[in-house]
């Protein structure tokens, strides 16, 4: 009879054994969850224009929307409500592609203080639209000296 407690032991043993297996499996589904695929949009915003370029981290173009692909007005490129459209295409394009998350990178024309009017708009405009903004950084460029301004030393005289 102990014999027999011991077959049927090895058996129920053999038996969750087998079972586990399965259980881990589902476990690892679950905790399988959906790839966050990461982008940077530049966003060039002068006071003529805005411009923006979402790429894929290796630096491959996913969608590009200008102010004068929204609109035909050269007066309105700039303005805030056109930078949504803007933000509003470039997103939609970005998530066909499986971008989930980006990286904002704006930049206005070389020695100015602030960039133009459509880069807060098209930054509030993306995260609108379901993609998570990670960082927002400046990335206008700054001169340092450089070569001597034309004019002479009293400007242009007009």
């Amino acid at each position: 009879m102990p014999e027999e407690k011991t077959k049927e032991d090895k058996k129920v043993k053999e038996e969750i054994k087998k079972e586990k297996p399965e259980k881990k499996q589902e476990k690892e589904v679950k905790r399988e969850k959906k790839k966050d695929r990461v982008g940077v949009a530049h966003i060039y915003t002068s006071f003529n224009n805005t411009i923006l370029h979402i790429t894929d981290m290796a630096g491959n173009t996913v969608a590009r929307v200008s102010g004068g692909m929204v609109t035909k007005h050269d007066r309105l490129k700039a303005n805030p409500t056109i930078a949504m459209f803007i933000a509003k295409q470039a997103a939609e394009k970005a998530k066909e592609k499986g971008l989930t998350s980006l990286y904002v990178r704006i930049k206005a024309k070389t020695g100015n203080p602030a960039p133009g009017p459509g880069a807060h708009a098209a930054v509030k405009s993306l995260s609108r639209e379901g993609l998570r903004i990670i960082s927002i950084a400046d990335t206008t460029r700054i001169p340092r000296g450089g070569p001597k301004k034309k004019g002479g030393r009293r400007g242009r005289r007009v």
